[in-house]
C-alpha cells in the first residue's frame, strides 16, 4: 500500500510542503516540544550548542519535522544523512568537517549505522574532533586528529533498542514519540487543508483521523489521495461522503487496517498456531523490519494480535473484526503469556 514504507520522491515533497515554520505550529508531542523549547532557550542564551538528541518511535510521527524546527530555532544549518548511507568512517568524515559552529547534523535510521561508525561519532559528540587514520595498513600509518565546530547532531530512530548503551548515553535528551490521538490528527489535517487551499468538512476531517493509525504522515497521504477525488469530481471541498468513497476505493477499513494487515491477521489464522517472526514475513511476502515497525504496533493497539513466548497469534477480535469463525481448541489461541 501507499500509505507503508518509506514514502517517496512526491510524497517527501508534499510532506515537506506541509511542515510547520515553528513549533506553536507544530501538534502533538506537548512534553517533547516543552522540553526541546526549554533546551533550546538554554543553549541560546549561554551561546551554545544544543545538547545531542535522540528520537524514538514508530515512523511518520515527525521526528524528521523536529530536527527541522530545532535548526530553525536554532538559526543554523541542517545537514540530513542517514544510516544506511553512511557505510563507513570516512563517509561521516567529510561531513563533519564541514559543519559550523552549532550547525544540526539530522541522521535518520540512526540504529543502522555500522558499528565502527557509530564508534567514530563517540570523540565528535563529546570532544568535538575525529582522529582520522592516514596510509591506513602501511608501515607508516598514523592518525591524524582533526578539530570540529561543536555541532548537534540528532539521531532518529525506530528501533531504539539495536543501539549499543555506549551510544546512546552520549545523547543529552533522549525523546520517545508516541502515536497521536485522533483529535490532534484531526487539527493535523484541518491545517493542511488551509496549506493545500482546498477545503475539508468537519466530518470528513474526522473521518480521516479515525482510520489514520494515529499517524500523521498516513493522515496526510489519505488527505492527499481524497483531495485528488474530489477535484476529478470538479468538488471545491472534500465533503463526508467523497472521504468515505476514497477510503473505501483505498481499502482502508474502520480499525484504519490496510490490505497488508489483513494478509497478516488471515495468514495467522490458517496457519493456526503461534508463528515466530522469521516465519511470518516469508508468509506475506514483508520484510522483518517493516512488520515490526509499520504493521505489528498497530495491530498491537487494536488487539488483534498477542505476543507470546512461541510468537504471534490472532485473537478472537481479528477472527470477528474479519468475519472468519471462532476460533477452534488446537489453532494457536491459547493463554500464552505475553
Amino acid at each position: 500500500m501507499i500509505f507503508q514504507g518509506e514514502p517517496g520522491p512526491d510524497d517527501v515533497e508534499f510532506d515537506r510542503a506541509l511542515r510547520p515554520d515553528s513549533f506553536d505550529e507544530f501538534v502533538g508531542q506537548g512534553a517533547i516540544r516543552e522540553n526541546l523549547h526549554i533546551a533550546i532557550e538554554a543553549a541560546k542564551r549561554r551561546d551554545e550548542p544544543l545538547d545531542h538528541v535522540l528520537f524514538a518511535g514508530p515512523p511518520g510521527l515527525g521526528k524528521t519535522t523536529l530536527s527541522h524546527l530545532i535548526a530553525a530555532s536554532m538559526g543554523t544549518e541542517l545537514v540530513v544523512t542517514s544510516g544506511p548511507a553512511l557505510g563507513a568512517p570516512k563517509d561521516l568524515a567529510g561531513t563533519l568537517s564541514r559543519l559550523r559552529r552549532g550547525d544540526v547534523l539530522f541522521v535518520d535510521e540512526i540504529h543502522r549505522l555500522p558499528r565502527s561508525v557509530e564508534e567514530y561519532l563517540y570523540s565528535a559528540m563529546e570532544d568535538s574532533a575525529i582522529d582520522v587514520v592516514l596510509d591506513q595498513g602501511g608501515p607508516t600509518g598514523r592518525s591524524v586528529r582533526i578539530r570540529l565546530e561543536p555541532f548537534t547532531l540528532v539521531g532518529a530512530t525506530t528501533r531504539e533498542g539495536l543501539l549499543s548503551g555506549a551510544f546512546r548515553s552520549r545523547f543529552g535528551m533522549v525523546e520517545r514519540l508516541e502515536v497521536y490521538p485522533t483529535d490532534e490528527i484531526h487539527e493535523i489535517i484541518a491545517r493542511a487543508s488551509v496549506r493545500l487551499a482546498f477545503p475539508i468538512d468537519d466530518d470528513a476531517a474526522a473521518l480521516i483521523a479515525s482510520r489514520s493509525r494515529g499517524v500523521p504522515r498516513v493522515a496526510l497521504r489519505i488527505q492527499r489521495r481524497i483531495r485528488d477525488l474530489a477535484q476529478v469530481r470538479d468538488a471545491d471541498r472534500v465533503d463526508f461522503a467523497t472521504a468515505e468513497e476514497g477510503l473505501g476505493r483505498l481499502r482502508i477499513d474502520e480499525l484504519g487496517l490496510e490490505d497488508m494487515d489483513r494478509r497478516l491477521l488471515r495468514a495467522l489464522i490458517e496457519r493456526g498456531e503461534p508463528t515466530g517472526l522469521k516465519t511470518l514475513p516469508a508468509l506475506v511476502d514483508e520484510s522483518e523490519d517493516t512488520l515490526c515497525e509499520v504493521f505489528e504496533p498497530h495491530l498491537l493497539r487494536c488487539g488483534l494480535i498477542d505476543r507470546t513466548p512461541r510468537g504471534r497469534v490472532a485473537t478472537s477480535r481479528a477472527r470477528a473484526h474479519l468475519g472468519i469463525g471462532p476460533a477452534s481448541p488446537n489453532d494457536g489461541e491459547l493463554p500464552f503469556e505475553a
